[in-house]
Formats: C-alpha cells, structure tokens, sequence
C-alpha cells in the first residue's frame, strides 16, 4: 500500500542540491488502471497502481534494461523527466521526494512524502516552504501528466 501526499512547489528551498539525487525517466502502458515503466538511475521498473489518491495498492516488478527499453516503445503519451531529491524531514523518520521535472515538464517541481498509515498522513503539518497540497485534486498525478494534460502553472 502506498500512502503519500503530494504538493505543488513554487519555491525550492535553500540547499536541496546538498541532497542525494537521481534522474527517474518514466512512461505510461496504461493510465486505468496504471501500468508504468520507470528508469530509477540504474534500476529499472514495472508498477501497477491502483485507483486512489491518498491510498493506493502498488507492485513493483524488476525489469532489465532491455525489457525496459522494449516496453518504452510501446507507452502512450509523454516520457516523463525528474531528478528526484530525497531530504529528509529533521526530527521524523520521513523523507521528502523531491521532483524537479525536466523536458515537456520543464519548471514543474512537486514534493511528495509517504506514510506508513492514512492517519499519519492526513495529521501531516507540511514545512513552510510547500506549496499547494494536489493530494486530493489528482491534476498532478504523473499518469495524468504523461497525457499532456496539465499546464504546470
């Protein structure tokens, strides 16, 4: 079970290139239900998800390069860029993934932070410098943005 909330970034915050990073290409086989293929710097993924938006089922299948790239091929709609920054939230044990998006995306940035249960996640106080919580809208689901459907703005 995935639990996470999302939120729109305006402002980046001091010192989060300090952060691990890695570059995440993604595509989408199918948005209902979601099928995803994923590049994670030298990992490679298959991901069904489940519908929902604050809750979710996901399983994440191994995949080589190869399958990946033949898989690639056969996704629908844009080829999502990011590099992902992991910042970890002082004081908890919770992490920030933090995606600035790259390409057709260019200047989107969004932050998500996952829980291990809903009722952590809904008393979540986000810091001050997290924008606009999209947890419950799903307009920035990368499903949807892999459709080209969403001005980043």
């Amino acid at each position: 079970m995935e639990i996470e909330r999302k939120y729109k970034i305006e402002t980046l915050p001091d010192g989060y290139e300090n952060f691990p990073s890695r570059m995440i290409e993604q595509a989408y086989l199918c948005t209902d239900p979601v099928v995803r293929v994923r590049r994670d710097g030298d990992e490679y993924y298959m991901t069904y998800k489940s519908h929902g938006l604050l809750a979710r089922e996901e399983y994440n299948l191994p995949l080589n390069e190869t399958a990946y790239l033949h898989l690639l091929e056969k996704a629908d709609g844009i080829i999502l860029s990011k590099r992902r920054y992991r910042i970890p939230i002082e004081g908890t044990a919770l992490t920030i993934e933090l995606d600035i998006f790259e390409r057709d995306y260019q200047g989107l940035i969004l932050a998500e932070v996952e829980f291990p249960t809903e009722e952590e996640a809904l008393a979540f106080t986000p810091p001050a410098w997290f924008g606009r919580d999209v947890t419950f809208t799903g307009e920035y689901q990368n499903s949807k943005l892999s459709k080209g459907l969403q001005k980043i703005n």
